[in-house]
């Protein structure tokens, strides 16, 4: 007697269909096997099944069950077996029969028969919609998440007697409702606003340059600057999440088991902010199986890396190629994967170990060694990938006192932010390119053409800064940014002047 289920599983961030089968011999000692390359966590199924089928009133056969994942030539990994396990050995055991050639099945079973919510459901439902099935049952709590993908139906489940009971035509279970994308996409409520920070006008600018085309920031300062808190009010710069990138991010999440319960969808750009003591797997991804790490978990969105210079060596030079290509491959002996990683990095750090270097007010107590040994944990390839280098002074306590000063709230700055970043979805449209900093050198032929004084500005600045080719194309699509936020069609003069300002301020 033999059964087969469709369910799902992912491989990386990708999702892969596999067919539970299910064969009951009748010859043999009883038995329960699972092959197919089943992780620890699909073999303690068999307990989980066994129970939750008893449980639910239906009989669990006596005799020599066995259960192959197909294909088996990857890891299954997860819980979201259990359901399509249990329904399989229902039908091989002619328990009753059901058409379900239209259906995939996941969910994890709690041993009295109840179904648990699991990680990856999106995905899964992306396949099932590509693959023509038509229907995909799974648990209540994962339906929200299911339900942005149109033209499948959804079908929640409390328990595996909802399903048997469904199946044999004595119970109506009702679809979940579509969720349109664009209804959830919102801007984010913060816990910081500019309107709140006493000068740093600055670092604004900055910030604003950054959010609007996707770079790369630096703040140097003493300690109590407000770098920390100018790093945590960028996010409510941060311009509306498109609808790819939304599906995009909410991917990773639901594969990674992170999703807000309450909402099905990624609904504001990420914001990360993991501590210097973070491993290089923890930052970029790995493990036995690779899971996605902080760059990934910040695709779309940003990673704060609060005191740069304390996180070790090994960690910050890994972020090397995932800022450049803007993805991350990890290889281990079973294969390779690869994880998107397009994310603005966010970095602060004091300008040497006690912070006063150059403190007009302070007295630095560092000795020239220990300044050295210090500048030296960030190396010249990773802050060449960093567009802006910004210095973030001590605020003046006449700013800092002053009653009547209003600074420009979050709201006012990420309209401009919005505005500039909507002139480059119209200006990539029908491209891979989604803002500046993701532009190439043949793309910056194309879209950012110089007039002869800024092209003299720049090639002056290259002989006399002594810049490296990466450092040159920043500069013209920092500038790029720059025309976007004033409105400009191309790019000029003062624009090319104030990126070289932001760009090499500290050469």
């Amino acid at each position: 007697m033999l059964a087969k289920v469709i369910s799902g599983a992912t491989l990386g961030l990708d999702p892969v269909p596999v067919d539970v089968e299910v064969s009951i011999e009748s010859s043999g000692f009883p038995a329960f096997n699972i092959v197919g390359l089943p992780q620890k966590s699909v073999e303690e199924s068999k307990e989980r099944c066994r129970a939750a089928l008893k449980n639910s009133n239906c009989d669990f056969p006596q005799r020599r069950i066995t259960v192959n994942l197909a294909p088996a030539d990857f890891p299954k990994e997860g819980s979201n077996f259990d359901l399509p396990i249990a329904l399989g050995i229902l039908l091989a055991n002619r328990e009753f029969a059901a058409q379900i050639d239209d259906a995939v099945f996941v969910g994890e079973l709690s041993l009295d028969g109840g179904l648990r919510p699991t990680a990856g459901v999106l995905p899964i439902a992306f396949l099932a919609k590509e693959k023509g099935y038509k229907r995909i049952f799974l648990p209540r709590d994962n339906a929200p998440e299911a339900s942005i993908i149109p033209e499948i139906q959804i079908i929640p489940l409390d328990s595996l007697l909802d399903l048997v009971q469904f199946l044999r035509g004595q119970k109506e279970l009702e679809p979940f409702a579509h969720t349109p994308v664009e209804s959830i996409l919102k801007y984010g409520e913060y816990d910081f606003d500019f309107a709140e920070i006493k000068g740093q006008e600055n670092a604004k600018r900055a910030l604003e340059i950054a959010a609007a085309g996707g770079h790369n920031v630096i703040l140097k300062g003493p300690p109590g600057a407000g770098k920390t808190l100018l790093a945590k009010a960028f996010a409510s710069i941060l311009p509306r999440l498109t609808v790819d990138e939304a599906l995009e991010v909410t991917r990773i999440y639901s594969i990674v088991g992170a999703l807000n319960p309450h909402m099905p969808i990624v609904s504001c750009r990420p914001f990360r902010n993991p501590h210097h003591t973070i491993s290089r797997n923890g930052i970029i991804g790995g493990g036995n199986h690779p899971k996605p790490g902080e760059i990934s978990l910040s695709h779309r969105g940003v990673l704060f890396l609060d005191e740069f210079a304390e996180f070790p060596r090994s960690v910050l030079e890994s972020l090397r190629q995932p800022m450049e290509d803007g993805m991350v491959t990890i290889s281990r002996a079973a294969g390779s994967l690869t994880f998107p990683a397009k994310f603005i990095l966010v970095a602060s750090q004091n300008p040497c170990p006690c912070g006063y270097k150059d403190d007009p007010k302070k007295n630095c107590v560092c000795s020239p060694g220990s300044i050295a040994r210090y500048e030296k944990r960030v190396s010249g390839p990773i802050l060449d990938r960093i567009d802006l280098q910004v210095n973030v002074p001590a605020v003046e306590v006449e700013k800092l006192t002053a009653a009547d000063t209003e600074a420009e709230s979050s709201e006012k700055v990420r309209t401009r932010v919005q505005k500039a970043r909507d002139a480059q979805s119209q200006r990539f449209k029908g491209v891979r390119l989604t803002c500046n900093v993701e532009m190439g050198s043949k793309d910056l032929k194309k879209y950012c053409p110089l007039g002869t004084d800024s092209q003299k500005l720049l090639l002056t600045a290259l002989k006399q800064l002594n810049l490296s080719a990466r450092s040159y194309h920043k500069a013209i699509k920092i500038a790029r940014t720059i025309a976007d936020l004033s409105g400009h069609e191309d790019v000029t003069l003062n624009d090319v002047s104030e990126a070289l300002q932001y760009r090499f301020k500290d050469n």
